[in-house]
């Protein structure tokens, strides 16, 4: 919301060398946000004044264009020359060469003397142009800033003004106001408003607020208007869609006629557009008061007005001259026509007010939030009206709002009011809580006095009754957010200031921490980032493309997914089953914008739907649901476990004078993965794979002792990558690693070190090449029986001196006794051990 402050010093007491940095200093108090600050004076500087055509000769030039040669008095004839500046005349009369053709000699226009600068930094000054010394220049609305049309320049007569010659004309046109715009929380609706803002000013700096409808004589009732009637005896929210509609008419307006500098100025500053007179103070009446209203060409109008929901398939052209088809949820204002406006959001084309309208009917109702809500999103149309509407607005005050509205267009329109009018509806009861006397002392920490409670709760315009247990309230009608004590209680600490509340840090209960999991997630994503890695977060929502490709081995398999009722694009409508195709997009982006080496991960829950989703009902507010319907609910709720994916491309370094970095490769995503595990002290078995993401050959997998399969490491597909414009060979991972936590034990137990040398044998076997090398590191292992420290495989052969389908294991062996020093038998006769068992199961060849 903009304020502008000369609209907000009519009705609070803000000082007249505030700035809209003051003002939001002050809002800030009573809990609005800081948003911008909007001063036409940043990028407009003078000397502007208003001057007068003296003379006005047409030169046509050579290029086929007419200039107009302007002799333009700035300074009133016969007074002294004040101004000063390079390029100025003394006499008062300034030189200009003009190409605009919308203005005659003797018209008064904005005048920008060399030395003045317009926005965006353009510099005026005297300069040689067209054969003469052309010195200032004669604005339109568009170079001065303030509006959009480049049509010609400003006449000022035709905007209804008439000023003395040499006017400050950035003080006529109200360029020196200035507004604070601030952010409004959804459930303070009054606030879009001067008249909430004002308040709510007045409330944190303790002056005096002059309520603007106070200052608009209304009728108590109104009768025998246009006639209305409010067809919505089903309401489908829970209330009726429209429940007051205030119709004034005003007759033999202008509705040509100017809209004055002062409104235009107020509106633009507000982010309002001017369009045309009757639509500008709709417009201005709205900011004021909180209050939509609308406008309709009374002569278009057929027959008497009702408030209905749509028919199935009913169709409307709107305001923005596009046509739309109705929801029968929709709420409408329709004649005998059929529908002229979607209620609360916008009206129809077909009763716009236009230059030629003589006679308007004023509209001015209160709608319910729900229905005006869904309508605005059902039709994605955003409007200033539904901004409000959707947030709530006070019903009070439609027949003032209607009344400003009446005589602003008397006064500026020159229009004739009729004395009849249409006020139909119910109000609502008033909000009446009761507020025990400790309660808001007790759940804001702070001893409150009776004396500030009743002031901070009289002051936001509320009704209080003292009682026996403490406070009886009744709500003002402008707030419908306050419902509850605690809304109450929160409003009290709110006008008697968030600073006057104690900071009070809480002490955490002993005997608790971290749960089991949270400490293995922290340990794990903790050496991902010292090993090297980068953690990033990808959005959760995926293709269907993308779950069937990532979140399952084997083409072609079912992989149920959710979908996502309401998506935020319908390319991303399910919940991801896997993490790598958000995590691949963060590495294509980072690497077309030239980021090359790379190795990202991250930790994040999949979601993997089971037989039951949702729901059949859910349980009511207010009461605690017995355990066998939570359970119900939870049964209802996708599985959630945590997988943790890694993508690297690019190679694992930076090159150096004397460095050539290595690529990385499927064993460095392998390594990752063991990283994981070992961490979490989990035996990781690795073996080859086959998953549809990752190429034919290069893909581990990876299991549990238990012959789980918890996840996948390698080279991605060629064609995924090319698909995805990756790097070749980019290699990924991803493992459950929920069924890590599970496997891992409650304590891990560092192995005893030995402080004996070891013994270090090399065998190299020869096996069939279908044999996977890790089930032969493991028959090497049992094998060697309890001398054995670590074995490792280190190198792979295949080629000369191999016998065709053969391949060439070596593995390097590491022995170590605790209590001696091994001899180089005893190391021997282990490793002798260990290859009879590979012989055994393989058909292992010693080389």
């Amino acid at each position: 919301m903009r304020i502008p402050l000369s609209w907000l010093r009519e009705f609070a007491q803000v000082p007249a060398d505030a700035t809209a940095e003051d003002v939001m200093a002050d809002l800030v108090k009573v809990g609005f946000e800081e948003e911008e600050v909007h001063r036409p004076t940043d990028e407009l500087r003078g000397p502007i004044v208003v001057g007068q055509v003296l003379s006005l000769v047409k030169e046509p030039q050579t290029n086929g264009k007419t200039i107009n040669w302007c002799q333009v008095r700035v300074v009133p004839e016969g007074q002294e020359q004040t101004l000063t500046g390079k390029g100025i005349d003394p006499s008062g009369v300034q030189g200009i060469i003009c190409g605009a053709h919308n203005f005659v000699e003797g018209d008064k226009v904005v005048v920008t003397l060399p030395g003045a600068v317009l926005p965006g930094n353009f510099q005026i000054s005297a300069r040689k142009t067209y054969g003469h010394l052309s010195a200032g220049m004669i604005a339109s609305v568009r170079e001065l800033g303030i509006g959009d049309d480049h049509d010609g320049i400003l006449v000022l007569s035709r905007i209804g003004l008439d000023p003395e010659i040499g006017t400050d004309a950035m003080e006529l046109l109200g360029l020196y106001d200035q507004a604070a715009e601030i952010n409004v929380t959804p459930d303070r609706g009054y606030a879009f408003s001067i008249r909430g803002v004002a308040r709510e000013y007045a409330h944190a700096t303790g002056t005096t607020f002059v309520d603007p409808a106070s200052r608009v004589s209304a009728p108590a009732s109104l009768q025998g208007g246009y006639g209305v009637k409010i067809n919505d005896e089903a309401p489908i929210y829970g209330k009726p869609g429209c429940d007051r509609f205030v119709a004034r008419t005003v007759r033999g307006v202008d509705a040509s006629r100017p809209t004055p500098p002062w409104m235009s100025a107020r509106l633009r500053l507000a982010g309002v557009r001017s369009i045309s007179l009757p639509v500008d103070i709709s417009n201005y009446v709205m900011l004021e008061l909180g209050q939509p209203n609308h406008c309709y060409d009374l002569d278009k109008l057929a027959g008497d007005i009702v408030v209905r929901r749509a028919v199935a398939g009913e169709k409307i052209t709107t305001l923005d001259d596009k046509e739309r088809t109705l929801d029968v949820e929709d709420l409408l204002i329709t004649d005998d026509s059929g529908a002229i406006g979607i209620a609360g959001v916008m009206g129809g084309a077909h009763t716009e007010v236009s230059d030629s309208t003589t006679n308007i009917l004023v509209e001015a109702a209160h709608f319910d939030e729900v229905s005006i809500a869904r309508s605005r999103r059902r039709h994605k149309l955003p409007s200033e009206a539904s901004k409000r509407f959707e947030r709530g607005v006070d019903w009070h005050v439609a027949n003032i709002a209607a009344q400003r509205v009446v005589d602003l267009l008397v006064e500026l329109a020159g229009g004739t009011a009729d004395e009849a009018g249409t006020d139909v509806g119910t109000a609502p009861d008033a909000v009446t809580i009761e507020l025990p006397a400790e309660f808001a002392s007790a759940r804001i920490g702070i001893d409150f006095t009776d004396e500030q409670i009743t002031t901070s709760l009289v002051d936001l315009g509320a009704v209080v009754e003292k009682t026996a247990s403490g406070y009886r309230v009744t709500a003002p009608s402008w707030r419908n957010d306050l419902e509850t004590k605690e809304d109450l209680s929160e409003e009290i600490a709110r006008l008697v200031g968030y600073d006057n509340i104690p900071s009070t840090l809480p002490v955490a209960p002993p005997g608790r921490g971290l749960s089991r999991s949270q400490q293995q997630k922290r340990r794990v994503v903790q050496a991902l980032a010292d090993a090297g890695l980068t953690e990033v977060l990808s959005y959760p929502f995926v293709s269907k493309a993308a779950n069937d490709t990532f979140g399952v081995a084997a083409e072609g398999a079912a992989r149920p997914a959710l979908k996502l009722a309401n998506p935020i694009s319908e390319e991303q409508g399910y919940l991801r089953t896997s993490i790598l195709p958000g995590l691949i997009e963060v590495a294509r982006r980072n690497h077309s914008r030239g980021f090359r080496d790379l190795a990202l991960y991250e930790a994040g829950s999949v979601f993997l739907p089971g037989d039951k989703l949702g729901t059949d009902s859910i349980p009511p507010l207010g009461v605690k649901p017995a355990d066998e319907v939570l359970d119900a609910l939870y049964d209802g709720v996708p599985y959630q476990p945590l997988h943790i994916a890694a993508v690297l491309t690019g190679h694992d370094s930076p090159a150096a004078a004397t460095h050539t970095p290595r690529a990385w490769d499927w064993a460095d995503a392998v390594d990752v993965a063991r990283l994981i595990a070992d961490v979490l002290g989990v035996e990781l078995v690795v073996s080859q794979g086959s998953h549809q993401a990752f190429h034919p050959g290069r893909a581990a997998q990876l299991a549990l002792r238990t012959g789980d399969v918890v996840g996948y490491a390698g080279e991605l597909h060629p064609k995924l990558l090319a698909a995805h414009d990756m790097p070749a060979r980019s290699v990924a991972l991803e493992v459950n690693v929920e069924a890590l936590f599970e496997a891992a034990a409650d304590v891990i137990v560092a192995k005893h070190i030995s402080g004996f040398p070891v013994a270090t044998q090399d065998v190299a076997l020869v096996v069939p090449q279908d044999v996977p090398a890790d089930q032969v590191l493991s028959a090497l292992r049992e094998g060697a029986g309890v001398l054995l420290e670590d074995v490792s495989l280190f190198d792979v052969y295949v080629g000369p001196g191999i016998e065709d389908g053969k391949k060439s294991l070596a593995f390097g062996l590491r022995f170590r006794a605790d209590d001696r020093t091994l001899t180089a038998d005893e190391a021997s006769e282990a490793r002798a051990a260990a290859v009879a068992v590979a012989t055994e199961r393989f058909g292992a060849v010693q080389r």
